[in-house]
């Protein structure tokens, strides 16, 4: 019988055994940036070149009105209806490989941080490469259903015939983004457990699957406390990256290119921070396991 003991109880425990450990966080750094640093770079050399094709003159960018950001939103709309058959061209090849390489690349290094925390699991990639290709489309499904939303809402508030209300469309925007946030911190867990019980359970990908989403109400409620508490601590990260990126404007005069290392330092520091958080949730994640689940389990 597992003891009366919250999800976030023991998270600040779960977060100095993980700091006390710097190569988790590293290796989950490691390979979330070997895909990170090819993907953008691939991005940069393909905007370069649909900007050499149509330049920001040519476009009417560089003569945004940041004042009246009605007209803003009509000239970046114009704009966009420019760039937009390029763009899509270059989405055709790119998502298909960019995807491919997140699940393998992700399967892997997520794999080695999981036999990290616990070094008795063995590694089954091809188990791994199937649930992280899983998270992946819930994530796209999550982002098309917030996509689809905004749509509805643009449509409703922002009528080209009649006077716009910005402050209706402002506040279902904020509504809508944080609703479907909160909504991914409340879902994803399923196909984030999916994995450590692939490991710890020796189970397929689909009966980990299967498995993750009846595991009882009280391992249940543990794991979706975690997961939402993860979910308010990265806002709180993001939040605190911007006031990092912000905090320095005021002296913009006297630090010149300066301020662009700021601003790179505060995105480094959000990304090892979430990183980091990752890891901690793994933990947590792994040690109610063994509370709940790891007398049922022969083969660990």
């Amino acid at each position: 019988m597992a003891p009366p003991l919250r999800g976030t109880q023991s998270l600040v425990g779960q977060m100095g055994w993980v700091f006390s450990r710097p190569s988790l966080t590293a290796l989950e750094v490691g390979w979330r940036w070997l895909f990170g640093v090819p993907f953008l770079l691939v991005c940069w050399v393909q905007a370069q070149h649909i900007l050499a094709a149509i330049p920001l003159e040519s476009a009417g960018l560089t003569g945004l009105d940041a004042m009246n950001p009605w007209v803003a939103a009509v000239q970046l709309a114009n704009a966009w209806a420019l760039y937009q058959p390029h763009v899509e061209a270059v989405l055709r090849w790119f998502a298909p490989m960019a995807a491919l390489a997140w699940v393998v690349i992700s399967a892997l290094g997520r794999g080695l941080v999981l036999q990290r925390l616990e070094p008795r699991l063995r590694f089954r990639p091809v188990s791994m490469m199937v649930l992280q290709a899983a998270w992946l489309v819930l994530l796209g499904l999550t982002l098309w259903g917030w996509f689809g939303s905004m749509q509805a809402v643009a449509a409703a508030h922002i009528a080209p015939g009649g006077e716009p209300d910005l402050v209706g469309y402002s506040m279902w925007a904020i509504f809508l983004s944080l609703g479907f946030f909160t909504l991914w911190a409340l879902i994803n867990w399923a196909v984030s457990l999916a994995p450590l019980l692939v490991l710890l359970e020796g189970r397929s990908a689909l009966s980990a699957l299967g498995e993750s989403l009846k595991l009882g109400r009280a391992f249940t409620s543990k794991l979706m406390e975690i997961n939402l508490v993860m979910g308010i601590v990265k806002l709180a990260l993001i939040v605190l990256a911007m006031v990092l990126s912000a905090a320095p404007l005021p002296f913009s005069d006297q630090l010149g290119d300066a301020l662009h290392a700021v601003w790179a330092a505060a995105t480094v520091f959000y990304m090892v921070a979430s990183d980091y958080f990752q890891v901690v949730r793994l933990k947590s994640f792994v040690e109610f396991w063994k509370m709940f689940r790891s007398a049922q389990s022969a083969s660990y």
